[in-house]
């Protein structure tokens, strides 16, 4: 696999700046700023990463940036100034004239000199838009720029007179993944499925399960991820029954199963993959048994995502085969699949969805149910929709519960973008049958 990075022509975000104005009212302006650098502890921070909707509207990746867009269309950024000296300590930066020819705005100009010019860029301005609650400097600052405005009233200078939640408009673009964003979730997801099965080759029973955390680390990076798209989970054992397990510190033992869910990031575009294999390298047959559920709940699921058809049919495929499953195998009373689904009687052994939107965030952004239509029905699935596909089973001990199948808990996640007709899995480096584990287990 090539760890050539993939580039971003600044025309991508021009043209997405654009769609964007001509969906705001006329004569308006949208402020949007980027994430702030968060203190780690002492005078260390965590690793700079931008906010996400910021990121799709201009690509600059530098902390301290901002973005003034008008209806018309005009972009402006501000940014950092150069700064050859803190350049020395922290490394390169644009500046502005630098930014504003890489990547195609209209007008850059100094982080500093913000307060002074804003009033200007929002002086007859018919309405603004932000994203509250996104930054807290932007939502402090905003009601001062805004009194500047008014105060020149007498001037013949006039506020904007109402304010909207850029959300509304920008979510729903960020929903449908262009040809740009597909091929960077594609060649993240790819990554990411390598790095399972660097996983499943280097496991073995008296592991840790941060050494198989390790491998994965080591297999994103390896091939030019800027970062894991969240913590990595490395379950073994009764592990595997708790779904946000994040310790990675027990040990692996023989005859047990081990449940990664990781995924890297790329170029701002998160994967979510979860695999689940034996440590030794062979399913005992309790294991096989719950495993080939999960596995045929999955491709019902897959069947079910078909343009036109509601998001909720994805999580109902995989939930008539999962109880269905679960009766077979004695963890339900046998009985009508259709009342066990609306008592919900399999919550014990599977309590989370069968999946949610990808992008940018691993939860990406956008509605999953149509609030403009009576009832708020689960809305239709859309070419260029991204979304991930993970049912799960998971057992554990108690009463009533058959012990074979104790302490196993199993989920397989893929990432999926919606086609013209079904839908392409974009994680499919990661082996996911009963026979392609079990070989490329045989390998190590």
């Amino acid at each position: 696999m090539s760890s050539t990075p993939l580039t971003v022509p600044a025309s991508v975000y021009a043209d997405r700046r654009a769609r964007l104005a001509a969906q705001m009212q006329p004569g308006s302006v949208a402020l949007i700023a980027t994430a702030p650098e968060v203190p780690r502890n002492g005078d260390s921070e965590y690793p700079y990463r931008f906010d996400s909707s910021f990121h799709y509207l201009t690509g600059f990746g530098e902390p301290e940036a901002l973005l003034v867009l008008r209806a018309d269309g005009r972009a402006v950024l501000f940014c950092r100034q150069k700064n050859p000296e803190r350049e020395i300590w922290d490394g390169f930066r644009y500046g502005p004239d630098a930014a504003r020819v890489e990547f195609g705005f209209d007008e850059a100009h100094p982080i500093d000199e913000l307060d002074a010019r804003m009033p200007d860029l929002l002086a007859d301005s018919s309405a603004v838009y932000t994203t509250p609650g996104a930054n807290a400097q932007l939502d402090r600052k905003l009601p001062a720029w805004l009194d500047a405005v008014r105060a020149r009233a007498r001037a013949g200078v006039a506020a904007p007179e109402s304010q909207h939640n850029l959300r509304t408009l920008l979510d729903e673009m960020r929903l449908l993944k262009d040809a740009t964003e597909q091929a960077i979730m594609l060649r993240a997801a790819t990554i990411s499925g390598h790095a399972h099965a660097r996983a499943m080759r280097a496991t073995r029973p008296g592991m840790y399960e941060y050494e198989i955390e390790a491998e994965l680390l080591h297999e994103f990076r390896r091939h030019g991820s800027q970062y894991p798209a969240y913590t990595s989970i490395v379950a073994s054992g009764p592990h595997t029954c708790v779904l946000h397990y994040h310790a990675n510190n027990r040990q692996m033992l023989d005859g047990e199963l081990v449940l990664i869910d990781a995924g890297c990031e790329l170029h701002g575009y998160a994967s979510d993959v979860t695999r689940t294999y034996p440590v030794n390298g062979v399913f005992s047959g309790p294991q096989r048994e719950l495993y080939e559920l999960v596995l045929a709940a999955q491709a019902a699921a897959l069947a079910a995502i078909q343009p036109g058809r509601k998001y909720s049919d994805v999580h109902d495929a995989a939930l008539q085969v999962l109880v269905q499953g679960m009766m077979d195998t004695g963890l339900l009373a046998r009985g009508d699949v259709g009342e066990a689904i609306a008592t919900r009687a399999y919550l014990p052994f599977y309590m989370h969805g069968t999946g949610h939107w990808l992008g940018m965030d691993v939860h990406d952004v956008g509605l999953y149910r149509d609030f403009r239509a009576e009832g708020r029905p689960s809305r239709p699935l859309q070419p260029g929709m991204a979304l991930t596909v993970e049912p799960g089973i998971y057992v554990r001990p108690g009463e009533g519960v058959p012990e074979q199948f104790w302490n196993i808990g199993i989920r397989i996640e893929d990432d999926v973008i919606v086609g013209d007709s079904g839908c392409t899995i974009l994680s499919a480096a990661a082996p996911k049958s009963v026979a392609d584990i079990e070989h490329l287990m045989r390998q190590r």
